[in-house]
């Protein structure tokens, strides 16, 4: 991630504002309206501004007039820096969107979320809303990345177990990554779902330890290290910029275990306090819609949600990879909060360093 980028896209002359789109009630055009008025919307995000930026500039198609000022951040950043601005009464984001999904719905459950329901929201699956609020828009599974030219065929683990035995060999000793999980959001979120759905978690810990595992805080060093050969397998890698980055990069094997995939799915909310609310549910509907999903599945590359958008990366595709049964989509819904807790969250990271020799 690119820290604090902001990409601002002006928005072109109001007369030219766009129309009620096809399907949608009479009244939306209220919203439109009042988005008009406001011609701004402020988003905080943890998407690469290149994936972000054809939505931005599809989002400024269909409604001229409104400036997007977005502000490219690492999953932590995203929310500590929203949090202190609302503490502090300054202006802040109108509109959360992160991948890690157990911050914003800490976010969102306590009470920074504006309830809406989305004129969209019947068209992704039911484990991607919660209370009106909350709203997953990708579906981005978590992947085991490998160095094609250095890890043999033989080797490559297709499981989560294959993978536990294979680090532990002399050939994998710090040459093994994965995100450090005290500093990025979605490192911990990813390991602690692990922790949930994986009987063997304490073993795969130890494996870590036995490899002398090397952490990173992005995805993005993880790829690199992974290509150049510094390393020679990834753990929990984002499949969506490691898939996308593999089409063009010989290097690089991508494996989607077949024992469980977790699929994440980058979760939007209002702020409560928004000042450009109507342009903010304009942007939610945008995102879930049709024509949103479709640039996510085609431009951006993350993996569209809805089941009824075709193209490139698509949730349909995946499920047909991976197999319906081993697909685990990470609930948006406080379940997730449950290695949030200070005392939970301390204990885990504890373990996690005691276990992975990373003291």
């Amino acid at each position: 991630m690119h820290a604090a980028v902001a990409a601002t896209m002006a928005g072109a002359a109001a007369g030219a504002f766009a129309q009620l789109p096809a399907g949608y009630p009479a009244d939306y055009q209220k919203l439109i309206d009042g988005g008009k008025k406001e011609a701004k919307l402020v988003i905080y995000g943890a998407t690469d501004s290149k994936a972000t930026q054809p939505l931005i500039n599809d989002f400024r198609a269909l409604y001229p007039g409104i400036t997007v000022e977005y502000n490219d951040m690492n999953s932590t950043e995203v929310y500590n820096r929203f949090i202190s601005e609302v503490a502090a009464g300054g202006n802040t984001a109108d509109v959360m969107w992160s991948s890690a999904m157990d911050l914003q719905i800490k976010l969102a459950s306590d009470g920074y979320a504006m309830a809406y329901k989305s004129v969209e929201a019947s068209k992704i699956p039911g484990w991607a809303v919660w209370n009106d609020m909350a709203y997953g828009t990708t579906f981005e599974p978590a992947a085991i990345v490998y160095n094609k030219r250095l890890v043999t065929a033989a080797e490559v683990p297709q499981t989560h177990a294959d993978f536990a035995k294979l680090i532990t060999s002399e050939k994998f000793k710090d040459k093994v990554t994965t995100y450090d999980i005290e500093k990025s959001g979605v490192g911990f979120m990813f390991m602690t779902q692990d922790a949930r759905e994986y009987a063997q978690f304490p073993a795969l810990e130890q494996a870590f330890g036995t490899a002398r595992v090397r952490v990173q805080s992005s995805t993005g060093t993880m790829l690199e290290r992974i290509s150049s050969g510094e390393n020679l397998i990834g753990y929990n890698v984002l499949g969506s910029y490691a898939l996308v980055r593999a089409k063009t990069d010989p290097s690089l094997g991508v494996v989607l275990p077949k024992d469980y995939t977790l699929i994440l799915s980058r979760v939007l909310f209002i702020n409560k306090t928004a000042k450009n609310v109507n342009a903010a549910k304009l942007w939610v509907d945008y995102m879930l819609s049709h024509r949103g999903q479709t640039i996510i599945s085609n431009e951006s590359k993350l993996y569209a949600i809805r089941a009824d958008v075709k193209g490139e990366t698509t949730s349909a595709d995946l499920i047909k990879l991976i197999g319906e049964k081993n697909v685990k989509p990470v609930p948006v819904h406080p379940i997730v909060l449950q290695y949030l807790a200070p005392a939970k969250r301390m204990a885990f990271l504890k373990q996690w360093k005691e276990s992975a020799g990373k003291k």
